[in-house]
Protein backbone atom coordinates (compact mmCIF):
# COMPACT_ATOMS: atom_id res chain seq x y z
CA UNK A 1 0.00 0.00 0.00
CA UNK A 2 1.55 3.53 -0.72
CA UNK A 3 1.49 6.29 2.19
CA UNK A 4 1.11 9.97 1.40
CA UNK A 5 4.72 11.46 2.09
CA UNK A 6 6.27 8.27 3.00
CA UNK A 7 9.31 5.55 1.75
CA UNK A 8 8.18 2.79 -0.04
CA UNK A 9 10.30 0.57 2.37
CA UNK A 10 8.60 -3.04 0.76
CA UNK A 11 9.54 -5.30 -1.93
CA UNK A 12 7.42 -7.58 -3.77
CA UNK A 13 8.60 -11.13 -4.58
CA UNK A 14 10.50 -11.03 -7.69
CA UNK A 15 8.68 -13.77 -9.30
CA UNK A 16 5.77 -12.30 -9.57
CA UNK A 17 6.93 -8.68 -10.29
CA UNK A 18 9.04 -10.39 -13.00
CA UNK A 19 6.49 -12.23 -14.90
CA UNK A 20 4.05 -9.02 -14.72
CA UNK A 21 6.19 -6.79 -16.11
CA UNK A 22 7.32 -9.50 -18.91
CA UNK A 23 3.23 -10.07 -19.25
CA UNK A 24 2.80 -6.48 -20.02
CA UNK A 25 6.17 -5.96 -21.95
CA UNK A 26 4.55 -8.84 -24.32
CA UNK A 27 0.80 -7.55 -24.58
CA UNK A 28 2.50 -4.04 -25.55
CA UNK A 29 4.69 -5.10 -28.03
CA UNK A 30 2.00 -7.02 -29.92
CA UNK A 31 -1.02 -4.46 -29.48
CA UNK A 32 0.83 -1.05 -28.57
CA UNK A 33 1.37 0.41 -32.58
CA UNK A 34 -1.84 -0.01 -33.60
CA UNK A 35 -3.67 2.90 -35.12
CA UNK A 36 -7.04 3.90 -33.65
CA UNK A 37 -8.97 6.67 -35.16
CA UNK A 38 -9.81 10.10 -32.84
CA UNK A 39 -13.18 10.15 -31.33
CA UNK A 40 -15.81 11.71 -33.67
CA UNK A 41 -17.20 15.54 -32.77
CA UNK A 42 -13.73 17.04 -31.80
CA UNK A 43 -12.76 20.00 -33.40
CA UNK A 44 -9.10 19.94 -34.71
CA UNK A 45 -8.77 16.32 -33.14
CA UNK A 46 -5.68 15.21 -32.19
CA UNK A 47 -3.41 14.18 -35.03
CA UNK A 48 -3.67 10.73 -37.04
CA UNK A 49 0.32 10.61 -37.16
CA UNK A 50 0.81 9.53 -33.40
CA UNK A 51 -1.37 6.77 -33.39
CA UNK A 52 1.02 3.92 -31.28
CA UNK A 53 2.17 3.76 -28.47
CA UNK A 54 4.08 0.65 -26.01
CA UNK A 55 5.15 -0.17 -22.62
CA UNK A 56 9.13 -0.57 -22.69
CA UNK A 57 9.65 -0.68 -18.85
CA UNK A 58 7.48 -1.43 -16.03
CA UNK A 59 8.55 -0.97 -12.05
CA UNK A 60 5.67 -2.40 -9.47
CA UNK A 61 5.99 -0.36 -6.69
CA UNK A 62 3.46 -2.66 -4.54
CA UNK A 63 1.39 -5.63 -5.48
CA UNK A 64 -1.04 -2.87 -7.14
CA UNK A 65 0.61 0.00 -8.49
CA UNK A 66 2.88 0.11 -11.37
CA UNK A 67 4.83 2.33 -12.95
CA UNK A 68 5.22 2.58 -16.44
CA UNK A 69 7.77 3.23 -18.98
CA UNK A 70 5.66 4.25 -22.03
CA UNK A 71 6.99 4.98 -25.72
CA UNK A 72 4.86 7.28 -27.40
CA UNK A 73 5.02 8.18 -31.19
CA UNK A 74 3.11 11.27 -30.57
CA UNK A 75 5.33 12.87 -28.29
CA UNK A 76 8.68 11.26 -29.70
CA UNK A 77 9.70 10.35 -26.49
CA UNK A 78 8.75 8.30 -23.32
CA UNK A 79 6.42 9.48 -20.86
CA UNK A 80 6.16 7.57 -17.24
CA UNK A 81 2.24 6.66 -16.40
CA UNK A 82 1.05 5.21 -12.60
CA UNK A 83 -1.14 2.72 -12.97
CA UNK A 84 -3.32 1.30 -9.80
CA UNK A 85 -5.02 -2.46 -10.61
CA UNK A 86 -8.15 -3.48 -8.94
CA UNK A 87 -7.53 -6.80 -6.39
CA UNK A 88 -9.23 -8.87 -9.27
CA UNK A 89 -6.79 -7.69 -12.11
CA UNK A 90 -4.70 -10.81 -12.42
CA UNK A 91 -7.18 -13.55 -11.02
CA UNK A 92 -9.59 -12.71 -13.29
CA UNK A 93 -7.77 -12.93 -17.09
CA UNK A 94 -10.74 -12.50 -19.44
CA UNK A 95 -12.78 -9.87 -17.20
CA UNK A 96 -12.67 -6.04 -18.82
CA UNK A 97 -12.76 -3.16 -16.56
CA UNK A 98 -14.01 0.38 -16.30
CA UNK A 99 -10.77 3.30 -16.39
CA UNK A 100 -10.59 6.38 -14.05
CA UNK A 101 -7.47 8.60 -15.59
CA UNK A 102 -6.50 11.38 -12.96
CA UNK A 103 -4.73 14.29 -14.21
CA UNK A 104 -2.61 16.43 -11.85
CA UNK A 105 -1.52 19.89 -12.20
CA UNK A 106 0.97 22.28 -13.33
CA UNK A 107 4.46 22.36 -12.54
CA UNK A 108 3.64 18.32 -10.78
CA UNK A 109 3.59 15.18 -11.96
CA UNK A 110 2.06 11.70 -12.43
CA UNK A 111 2.78 10.81 -8.87
CA UNK A 112 1.20 13.55 -7.09
CA UNK A 113 -2.18 11.70 -6.67
CA UNK A 114 -0.38 8.97 -4.94
CA UNK A 115 1.87 11.52 -3.14
CA UNK A 116 -0.54 13.37 -1.68
CA UNK A 117 -3.94 11.79 -1.20
CA UNK A 118 -4.73 7.80 -0.17
CA UNK A 119 -6.37 7.14 -3.59
CA UNK A 120 -4.92 3.69 -3.73
CA UNK A 121 -6.56 2.93 -0.69
CA UNK A 122 -9.23 4.64 -1.20
CA UNK A 123 -9.74 2.29 -4.80
CA UNK A 124 -8.92 -1.32 -2.91
CA UNK A 125 -12.05 -2.48 -2.94
CA UNK A 126 -13.63 -1.22 -6.47
CA UNK A 127 -12.99 -2.94 -9.43
CA UNK A 128 -11.47 0.00 -11.59
CA UNK A 129 -8.50 0.49 -13.31
CA UNK A 130 -6.85 4.10 -12.03
CA UNK A 131 -4.33 5.64 -15.04
CA UNK A 132 -2.27 8.57 -13.94
CA UNK A 133 -0.31 9.67 -16.77
CA UNK A 134 1.86 12.63 -16.85
CA UNK A 135 0.77 15.89 -18.66
CA UNK A 136 4.28 18.11 -18.56
CA UNK A 137 4.59 20.87 -15.93
CA UNK A 138 2.56 23.32 -18.35
CA UNK A 139 1.75 20.77 -20.92
CA UNK A 140 -1.81 22.42 -20.86
CA UNK A 141 -3.36 18.77 -22.36
CA UNK A 142 -3.20 19.68 -25.68
CA UNK A 143 -1.44 19.13 -28.99
CA UNK A 144 0.62 22.05 -29.26
CA UNK A 145 0.11 24.77 -32.28
CA UNK A 146 3.41 24.74 -33.19
CA UNK A 147 3.26 21.11 -33.52
CA UNK A 148 4.94 19.39 -30.35
CA UNK A 149 4.49 17.65 -27.43
CA UNK A 150 0.94 16.61 -29.01
CA UNK A 151 0.18 15.80 -25.13
CA UNK A 152 -4.14 15.42 -26.46
CA UNK A 153 -3.05 12.57 -28.72
CA UNK A 154 -0.73 10.90 -26.61
CA UNK A 155 -3.92 10.77 -23.97
CA UNK A 156 -6.92 10.56 -25.65
CA UNK A 157 -5.72 8.10 -28.42
CA UNK A 158 -2.30 6.50 -28.03
CA UNK A 159 -2.81 5.67 -24.24
CA UNK A 160 -6.62 5.21 -23.89
CA UNK A 161 -5.90 2.40 -26.94
CA UNK A 162 -2.95 0.43 -24.79
CA UNK A 163 -4.45 0.79 -21.35
CA UNK A 164 -7.66 -1.31 -23.57
CA UNK A 165 -5.27 -3.27 -24.73
CA UNK A 166 -2.62 -4.35 -22.18
CA UNK A 167 -4.84 -3.61 -19.14
CA UNK A 168 -8.46 -4.77 -20.62
CA UNK A 169 -9.85 -1.26 -20.00
CA UNK A 170 -13.43 -1.11 -21.55
CA UNK A 171 -15.39 2.32 -22.96
CA UNK A 172 -16.29 2.80 -19.45
CA UNK A 173 -14.06 6.09 -18.32
CA UNK A 174 -13.98 8.76 -15.80
CA UNK A 175 -11.44 11.69 -15.89
CA UNK A 176 -10.77 13.42 -12.89
CA UNK A 177 -7.71 16.82 -12.77
CA UNK A 178 -6.89 19.33 -10.57
CA UNK A 179 -6.20 23.02 -11.43
CA UNK A 180 -4.29 22.73 -14.66
CA UNK A 181 -5.72 18.84 -14.82
CA UNK A 182 -9.18 20.05 -14.37
CA UNK A 183 -8.97 22.23 -17.68
CA UNK A 184 -7.30 18.87 -19.12
CA UNK A 185 -10.19 16.86 -17.87
CA UNK A 186 -12.77 19.28 -19.12
CA UNK A 187 -10.79 19.94 -22.53
CA UNK A 188 -10.85 16.32 -23.39
CA UNK A 189 -14.59 15.71 -22.57
CA UNK A 190 -15.22 18.31 -24.49
CA UNK A 191 -13.31 17.74 -27.58
CA UNK A 192 -13.87 13.93 -27.76
CA UNK A 193 -18.32 13.97 -26.66
CA UNK A 194 -19.34 11.02 -24.57
CA UNK A 195 -15.74 9.53 -24.29
CA UNK A 196 -15.48 10.12 -20.70
CA UNK A 197 -19.13 8.99 -18.50
CA UNK A 198 -17.78 11.47 -16.24
CA UNK A 199 -15.92 14.64 -15.67
CA UNK A 200 -14.45 16.49 -12.65
CA UNK A 201 -12.41 19.63 -12.64
CA UNK A 202 -11.09 20.99 -9.17
CA UNK A 203 -10.04 24.46 -8.87
CA UNK A 204 -9.69 24.66 -12.21
CA UNK A 205 -9.38 27.85 -14.77
CA UNK A 206 -12.76 26.82 -17.72
CA UNK A 207 -12.77 30.13 -19.66
CA UNK A 208 -9.65 31.00 -21.54
CA UNK A 209 -11.35 34.51 -22.74
CA UNK A 210 -11.51 36.03 -19.14
CA UNK A 211 -8.52 38.49 -19.10
CA UNK A 212 -7.65 37.08 -15.42
CA UNK A 213 -7.24 33.42 -16.93
CA UNK A 214 -5.25 34.71 -20.16
CA UNK A 215 -2.81 37.05 -17.63
CA UNK A 216 -2.82 33.52 -15.02
CA UNK A 217 -1.35 31.33 -17.84
CA UNK A 218 0.83 33.71 -19.81
CA UNK A 219 1.93 34.31 -16.16
CA UNK A 220 2.41 30.68 -15.06
CA UNK A 221 3.79 30.09 -18.68
CA UNK A 222 6.43 32.36 -18.71
CA UNK A 223 8.07 31.60 -15.68
CA UNK A 224 9.08 27.99 -16.98
CA UNK A 225 10.23 29.64 -20.71
CA UNK A 226 6.94 28.74 -21.95
CA UNK A 227 5.38 30.70 -24.74
CA UNK A 228 1.72 30.46 -24.38
CA UNK A 229 1.46 31.27 -28.27
CA UNK A 230 3.01 27.53 -29.19
CA UNK A 231 0.40 26.05 -27.27
CA UNK A 232 -2.79 27.73 -28.90
CA UNK A 233 -1.37 29.67 -31.16
CA UNK A 234 -1.36 33.77 -31.13
CA UNK A 235 -4.90 34.64 -29.28
CA UNK A 236 -6.18 36.98 -31.95
CA UNK A 237 -4.89 35.92 -35.10
CA UNK A 238 -5.52 32.06 -33.94
CA UNK A 239 -8.77 32.87 -32.20
CA UNK A 240 -10.31 29.65 -33.99
CA UNK A 241 -7.92 27.49 -32.03
CA UNK A 242 -8.56 28.93 -28.31
CA UNK A 243 -12.33 28.85 -29.06
CA UNK A 244 -11.63 24.78 -29.96
CA UNK A 245 -9.63 24.42 -26.68
CA UNK A 246 -12.34 26.82 -24.21
CA UNK A 247 -14.45 24.35 -22.40
CA UNK A 248 -16.84 27.76 -21.80
CA UNK A 249 -17.18 27.84 -25.48
CA UNK A 250 -18.57 24.22 -25.82
CA UNK A 251 -21.36 23.65 -23.21
CA UNK A 252 -23.10 21.73 -25.74
CA UNK A 253 -19.99 19.27 -26.42
CA UNK A 254 -20.33 17.77 -23.05
CA UNK A 255 -24.40 16.30 -23.48
CA UNK A 256 -23.69 12.86 -22.40
CA UNK A 257 -21.26 13.41 -19.72
CA UNK A 258 -21.63 14.09 -16.13
CA UNK A 259 -19.64 17.40 -14.81
CA UNK A 260 -18.71 18.48 -11.55
CA UNK A 261 -16.86 21.55 -10.79
CA UNK A 262 -15.65 22.47 -6.91
CA UNK A 263 -13.34 24.96 -5.85
CA UNK A 264 -13.04 27.25 -2.64
CA UNK A 265 -13.07 30.94 -2.44
CA UNK A 266 -9.81 31.50 -1.48
CA UNK A 267 -9.95 32.12 2.13
CA UNK A 268 -7.54 30.25 3.99
CA UNK A 269 -8.82 27.32 6.64
CA UNK A 270 -7.78 24.63 9.08
CA UNK A 271 -7.00 22.62 6.31
CA UNK A 272 -4.01 25.14 5.92
CA UNK A 273 -2.77 24.67 9.47
CA UNK A 274 0.28 22.51 8.13
CA UNK A 275 1.06 24.88 5.37
CA UNK A 276 3.99 27.92 5.24
CA UNK A 277 2.44 31.12 5.11
CA UNK A 278 3.65 31.62 1.24
CA UNK A 279 2.24 28.59 0.43
CA UNK A 280 -1.23 29.75 1.85
CA UNK A 281 -0.67 33.16 0.00
CA UNK A 282 -0.23 31.38 -3.24
CA UNK A 283 -3.37 29.18 -2.79
CA UNK A 284 -5.46 32.39 -1.68
CA UNK A 285 -4.79 34.32 -5.22
CA UNK A 286 -5.15 30.94 -7.31
CA UNK A 287 -8.05 29.85 -5.69
CA UNK A 288 -9.92 33.44 -5.61
CA UNK A 289 -10.49 34.39 -9.21
CA UNK A 290 -12.45 30.63 -9.36
CA UNK A 291 -15.92 30.41 -7.88
CA UNK A 292 -17.59 33.31 -10.10
CA UNK A 293 -16.55 31.97 -13.21
CA UNK A 294 -17.23 28.35 -12.28
CA UNK A 295 -20.47 29.27 -11.28
CA UNK A 296 -21.39 30.59 -14.76
CA UNK A 297 -20.62 28.00 -16.53
CA UNK A 298 -22.22 25.37 -14.50
CA UNK A 299 -25.17 27.65 -15.43
CA UNK A 300 -24.00 27.28 -19.19
CA UNK A 301 -24.04 23.49 -18.66
CA UNK A 302 -27.25 22.94 -17.34
CA UNK A 303 -29.15 25.41 -20.35
CA UNK A 304 -27.22 22.91 -22.38
CA UNK A 305 -28.99 19.71 -20.67
CA UNK A 306 -25.97 18.66 -18.76
CA UNK A 307 -25.86 16.47 -15.48
CA UNK A 308 -23.84 19.31 -13.78
CA UNK A 309 -22.99 18.77 -10.12
CA UNK A 310 -20.55 21.76 -8.09
CA UNK A 311 -19.10 22.02 -4.42
CA UNK A 312 -17.97 25.94 -4.35
CA UNK A 313 -16.73 25.15 -0.60
CA UNK A 314 -15.93 28.16 2.35
CA UNK A 315 -12.82 28.09 3.51
CA UNK A 316 -10.51 26.98 0.94
CA UNK A 317 -7.74 27.33 -1.09
CA UNK A 318 -5.41 26.21 -3.95
CA UNK A 319 -3.87 23.12 -2.28
CA UNK A 320 -3.96 19.73 -1.56
CA UNK A 321 -5.37 19.17 1.68
CA UNK A 322 -8.94 20.51 -0.07
CA UNK A 323 -8.79 18.22 -3.40
CA UNK A 324 -8.01 15.62 -0.93
CA UNK A 325 -11.05 15.67 0.20
CA UNK A 326 -12.86 16.53 -2.55
CA UNK A 327 -11.72 13.45 -4.10
CA UNK A 328 -13.39 11.55 -1.24
CA UNK A 329 -16.79 13.07 -1.58
CA UNK A 330 -17.07 12.43 -5.43
CA UNK A 331 -16.31 9.06 -5.27
CA UNK A 332 -18.89 7.38 -4.40
CA UNK A 333 -20.77 8.75 -6.99
CA UNK A 334 -17.44 8.09 -9.43
CA UNK A 335 -17.77 4.47 -8.65
CA UNK A 336 -21.52 4.95 -9.45
CA UNK A 337 -21.19 6.15 -13.05
CA UNK A 338 -18.54 3.83 -14.21
CA UNK A 339 -20.25 0.74 -13.38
Amino acid sequence: MLRRNAPRTGRARLTRRSFLACLLLLASSLYGTATAAAIDGADRAPRPAGTGARITAVRELDDRTLDLTVRSRAMEGSVPVRVILPKSWTSEGRRTYPVLYMLHGGDDDYTSWTRETDVEELAEDSDVVIVMPDGGKHGYYSDWYVGAPLWETFHTVELVRLMERTFRTNSSRAVVGLSMGGFGALNYASRHPRMFRYAASMSSYVDLNEPEVRDFIRLGSTVDGIDIKDVWGDPEQHDDNWQAHNPAARPGAFRGTRVHLSSGNGTPGPLDAAHETRVIAAGMLAERMLPASLRKFAESLREAGVAVSTDFYKPGTHSWPYWDRELHRIWPTVMKVLR
